[in-house]
């Protein structure tokens, strides 16, 4: 069993977990296909696909997120969408929760195209 893995069950048995280095786990959450932004001291991971293309009509690129309906974002560069998708992926997330409304789970990867 390698390095990962055995980090993995450690987290999924649910024991020891102060005893779990963050940076091991933040190289874990990577290594499952997270995606990682760093503001300040905080890490945040998520996983919901994001699809990103250049605008030619807004001179922008558009990122939008399929399993949250009508959530998407937008920047003059391809680093400043994606950082603004984040932050709207989590504002959706939150209003969602605030209405009572069901949160798809994130499947990671589009099985259509």
């Amino acid at each position: 069993m390698g390095k990962y893995e055995k980090l993995r069950q450690k987290i999924l048995s649910g024991s020891s977990d102060s005893n779990i280095n963050f940076s091991e786990l933040c190289k874990l959450l990577i290594r499952l296909e997270f995606s990682e932004r760093v503001r300040g001291d905080h890490h945040i991971f998520i996983r919901y696909e994001l699809i990103i293309y250049w605008s030619e009509e807004d001179s922008a690129f558009i990122v939008e997120v399929p399993e949250l309906p009508g959530c998407m974002a937008d920047g003059q560069t391809y680093q400043e969408a994606v950082t603004n998708a984040e932050t709207i992926i989590q504002e959706w997330i939150d209003t969602a929760k605030e209405l009572g409304r069901p949160i798809p789970s994130p499947k990671g990867r589009l099985i259509y195209a």
